[in-house]
Order: C-alpha cells, then structure tokens, then sequence
C-alpha cells in the first residue's frame, strides 16, 4: 500500500511538473478546418416575434453597483411604442411599474427601429422577478433572477462567451453555454458581439437579427458587456465618423454607479464578485479618464466583502497565437503592476478567435537597462484566460507561436465557452467546454484560489 501510495504522489507531482516547469500543453484536439458561414437573415434564430409593434431583442444588464437594478432594454419596429415595463416578484401577484426612456439612430442607409430602455430599481436580492415589455399592443413576459446579497461567501456561477457573432457556430455555443449543467446565472460577454461591420456598409440589420437571435439567454440572465473592435463601427469612408454608435444606442451598462465617465469602462459587484470592464479602444495612458477611473477605482476594492476580483477585457495581454499579436501590450504595461499590487484573481479576453489559459505569471521587473523582460510565475498575477472562440465569421485562429511560451498553461484551436463557477471566498471552479464535446464535458477545468484568502499554488486538470 505504501509503495502504491508513493506511486500515486509521484505521479501527480510529475503531471503538475509537466504543468508548470516544463511548459503548457498545447491540446492534441484538432478542430476540422471549414468555413464558418453566417446564418442567413430567413433563418428560425432570427425570427421576428408575431403581432403588431411586437418587442423585440430583449437583452438585460445589471442596472446598479449592486444587483439590486436591472435594465431591461428591447426594440419596437413598427412604431415607438410604450416605454413602460411592468414587473413583479414570483411571490406576488402585484405588479409594478418603471418607465424607460427611448433611442434611435441612422447608420448610412439604415434607421434603427425604436430602442426602449428602461431601468427596474429597488429589487430584492436573490429574488425571481417576471417583467412584461410592449405595454398597449403586443405584450412579451420574460423573468430573471437576481444576484444574491453581496458578501464573501455568496456563491455564483458566472458564464463566459466572447467575439461570438451569428453563424452556425455560435449557434452551437449558445446552445451548449444553455445546455451547460454548470447553469450560469450571469453571462460576462468580452466584446465582439453581432460582426455587423464585416458586411458592406456596416448592415445594421445584422445588429437586429443577433439581438434576436440571442434573446433566448440575454432575456432572462443578464450579459455584462465589453466593448471590442468589432463594436467602433468606425466608417469615415461612408460618412460614419461617429465612433461606437450602433452599440452606445442599444447596449446600456450602469457606468455611471461605478463613478465612470463613460459606458466603455465600470465595475459591479455581483455576490462574492469585484467585476471590472476595461476598454481597449479608449485611451488609456497616462491621466486620461480610463486611467484615472481605474487607478481610483482599484483602491475601492474591498475583498473581505467581495474577495473574487475579475477583469474583463477584449485585447488580451498574452497571446501565443499569431494573430492580433502584441495588440494588448501598451495597456499592459500601463495597468500589470496595478493587477499585481491588488492580487487580481483572473482577467479573462476575447479578440484572438481560440482559448488559451496562462499561468500565473507578470512582466513587471523590467526597468529597460536590466534585462528582465521575461514573464515570470507570480502568485500575486492573475490568471490570463483568452476565450474569443464564439465562432463568428472570421473564423478559428490555428496558427499558433512555436515553442509554446512557458507562460502558457493551456490553449486549443476551438470554438466554446465557458463557465467560472465561486462556491466561497476561497474556491472558484472554471471550466472551458469545446463545441464539439458533448453538453457535459469540459476540455479544461481548474480550481482558482482567491489570491486575497487563499493564494496558493493552484493545479489544473486538462
């Protein structure tokens, strides 16, 4: 029994060798190279709701700093409609009323039909609320559920998606993120949303029909958004010098509780949760207000109420593929020390269409006459995950940099999604699923240790 035992040790103290010294591991999974090919505009996903001025494109967000708020926002094509919202808890029958505000916009050719946003206050925690939109004419009835109290040991599961656009295979990861036992309850989205600009024009229309298209999560569980290059819509050659202006019109996020002067950068808690969103297409550098935000921001983080400290942000900071490569690094080197000196838990990315998982590691030593510019294992440094593989038209990123960098852990050339599941201030469990496993299989799992309760060395099984 005793050699047996020592057997077993040495065997996972072998398999985390592998892990951590020796460099990650590049999966042997080979996803089939094919085209991906958006749905067409006739197809059932992007059904239009039936009736008269019908709502449609129902997405929420978190509404406050809190979970105690929720912005429900959707769009009536016909005719503006009512702004009104009716809402009640499961346990009452006594509705109540909120009354939004509305938007519109011209994009080229295109108008926008009438955005409608409307912000539900006052909620209970962990409460299962029904909301009714298309007060007048044709009414829809979604619910949602709110985020337990905020507090150290609340659990929660959030989802994570990225750069998932409308094709066959973001169909796919929808349905697997819907499908997923691990039940996210929050959807942290990391840019790139409807690739309504790799079509002539900009067509607009692809906007309405990914709104509809992803109703069937974004009415019920709220999506935190980030801002990628997808969502600039810059188009000078056309007259569209207006930067942002299809997502500012129909995506808003509660900025302004987080002490943010603009919707691109913000943070909320949600439970155990210090959630931060970073803009990567809005200065950054020195004394401007991204900067400024968060360098007084971070301080405010108090990880005895809140100890999970998540960023979110489209251009990752550590890439080993060959695309997009090095496009992260200015902002990296104005904010990695910030996330070191405040023990940031995980920074999770989108923009590179693959995943990848690095080790803990930071680049912060080098003062350009040392030498030192080689990331380094840093238990303080975050865990950098890339998972902009929602399958958009762009395709898989395959081409991969040669040897893997030692500061990679774990990377594949998939589509997939998903999941970071907190059980308590010390232990977190994340799981990424590929699109070709089945509903329940994950192709990378790993227990996080808070780097505030519990900053251990963590291990990972693949």
């Amino acid at each position: 029994m005793g050699a047996l035992w020592w057997s077993v040790v040495l065997g996972f103290l072998a398999l985390k060798s592998a892990l951590f010294v020796d460099g990650g591991l590049t999966s042997n999974f080979v996803r089939k190279e094919e085209k991906t090919i958006d749905m067409p505009l006739d197809s059932d996903v992007f059904r239009t709701p039936p009736g008269y001025n019908a709502p449609q494109q129902v997405h929420i967000t978190q509404g406050d700093h809190v979970g105690k708020a929720m912005i429900v926002s959707w769009v009536t094509m016909d005719e503006p409609g009512s702004n009104t919202v009716l809402y009640w808890s499961q346990n009452s029958k006594s509705k109540r009323k909120a009354e939004g505000m509305l938007t519109r916009y011209s994009y080229f050719n295109y108008t926008s039909g009438f955005i409608h946003h409307c912000n539900i206050t006052n909620l209970k925690h962990d409460t299962k609320y029904y909301y009714m939109v298309g007060i007048g004419h044709t009414t829809r009835t979604f619910w949602f559920t709110t985020p337990p109290e905020v507090g150290p040991d609340a659990p929660y599961t959030f989802g994570l998606i990225g750069d998932l656009g409308q094709t066959y295979d973001s169909n796919i990861t929808l349905t697997h993120y819907e499908m997923n036992p691990a039940k996210g309850q929050a959807l942290l989205f990391v840019g790139d949303i409807s690739y309504a600009d790799n079509y002539p024009n900009h067509d607009n229309r692809r906007w309405d029909s990914w709104g509809r298209f992803a109703e069937r999560s974004t009415a019920y569980q709220p999506w935190i958004w980030t801002a990628g290059n997808h969502e600039l819509d810059f188009a000078p050659e056309i007259g569209e010098d207006e930067t942002f202006k299809p997502y500012t019109h129909r995506f808003h996020v509660p900025y302004k509780s987080s002490g943010s002067t603009a919707p691109f950068w913000y943070s909320i808690k949600i439970a155990s949760a210090h959630i931060i969103v970073l803009a990567s297409y809005s200065a950054y550098g020195k004394y401007t207000p991204q900067y400024n935000w968060l360098q007084q921001e971070l301080p405010k983080v108090n990880r005895t109420q809140t100890p999970w400290l998540i960023v979110l942000v489209h251009s990752p900071w550590y890439n080993s593929y060959n695309y997009h490569y090095m496009e992260g690094e200015t902002m990296r080197v104005m904010f990695e020390p910030w996330f070191v000196k405040y023990k940031v838990d995980v920074v999770f990315a989108g923009h590179v269409h693959a995943y990848e998982r690095s080790e803990r590691i930071s680049n912060i030593a080098y003062n350009i006459v040392n030498g030192i510019c080689k990331p380094v294992k840093d238990q303080s440094a975050p865990v950098y995950i890339t998972i902009g593989d929602g399958g958009n038209i762009e395709g898989i990123a395959n081409n991969m940099t040669e040897p893997q960098p030692e500061y990679s852990a774990f990377r594949e050339a998939s589509f997939g999604h998903a999941t970071f599941g907190i059980k308590n201030r010390t232990h977190a469990f994340y799981g990424w699923h590929r699109n070709q496993d089945g509903f329940a299989v994950t192709g990378d799992t790993m227990w996080f240790y808070n780097r505030y309760w519990h900053p251990e060395d963590e291990y990972t099984s693949v």
